[in-house]
């Protein structure tokens, strides 16, 4: 039971749940049948893990030469090599399960896994750290859209509002980095403007975003639309003072999750179908 444990948590356990939650949920709105959404569910969540998983192995050894040991694999709470079975064996089966959603979406979410190991290999340390998060996002709406019986794009706004808010994800996401000052040795995005910049930036995101998702779809109620975009505003210009002395710390990730509800729900009582 330790060893599994330790297995979760090298797979980034948060943001493998959120972005599989927020796949079946425009994958639901899409307009997909319960079955489709279920598998779509374990595609995500196996390809996600491979994302995790790769990400703390290339940083194994140097997060134990720093003494990185909330790291699972820098702690030795489990094994560089176990860690690389898991892998081999995730990496096929997210590829077959992708595609046993259909050869559209399986594609769509195999290049956006393809986005996460990019960002993990090369990208994570320099300026165009937040561009896989956001190209990957971007890669959702159209996943949930391709796997419908008659598959299509999604909407402009719904790609757009996706890869803002994978932007804000990195931004927010890799906060923590700052906080034990780059112990890898990478310099992305957040950590070469500083974690104020940081927070700032992933907020403005957190509005346009919503923005896109309260106006983008033709015939959306005004008093609703203008409501959301207005509840996102106040979540974040009260959450930014909240959080401007914790900027370094986890606390703005876990606030982003709590703001993406607002988006969320205007996708739910909009019901346009990411059209």
């Amino acid at each position: 039971m330790t060893t599994v444990i330790a297995l979760a948590r090298a797979a980034h356990p948060l943001p493998t749940a959120a972005v599989t939650g927020v796949s079946v949920l425009l994958a639901a709105v899409a307009g997909n049948c319960a079955g489709t959404c279920v598998l779509l569910a374990v595609a995500v969540l196996v390809g996600q893990l491979t994302v995790g998983w790769s990400n703390d192995l290339l940083d194994a050894a140097a997060d134990a030469e720093v003494g990185r040991f909330s790291k699972p694999l820098a702690a030795g709470e489990v094994s560089r090599q176990l860690v690389g079975w898991c892998l081999a064996g995730a990496v096929p089966a997210t590829v077959i399960l992708s595609l046993a959603v259909g050869w559209r979406p399986g594609s769509a979410y195999l290049f956006a896994v393809g986005c996460g190991w990019l960002y993990n290999a090369w990208l994570k340390g320099g300026w165009l750290s937040w561009l896989p998060y956001s190209v990957a996002f971007a890669a959702l709406p159209a996943v949930a859209t391709l796997a419908l019986p008659q598959p299509r794009w999604p909407a402009g706004w719904a790609i757009a509002a996706a890869a803002l808010l994978g932007g804000a994800a990195n931004l927010t996401n890799t906060l923590p980095e700052l906080a034990a000052r780059n112990p890898a040795g990478y310099r992305g995005l957040p950590d070469r403007i500083g974690s104020r910049p940081s927070l700032l930036l992933a907020g403005a995101l957190l509005i346009v975003a919503t923005g896109c998702v309260a106006f983008g779809p033709a015939g959306s109620p005004a008093g609703r639309a203008w409501l959301g975009l207005s509840a996102e505003i106040v979540l974040v210009l009260i959450g930014i003072p909240l959080l401007w002395r914790r900027a370094a710390s986890r606390a703005p990730f876990y606030a982003m999750l709590g703001a993406l509800l607002v988006p969320a729900v205007l996708i739910v009582l909009a019901g346009h179908r990411l059209r």
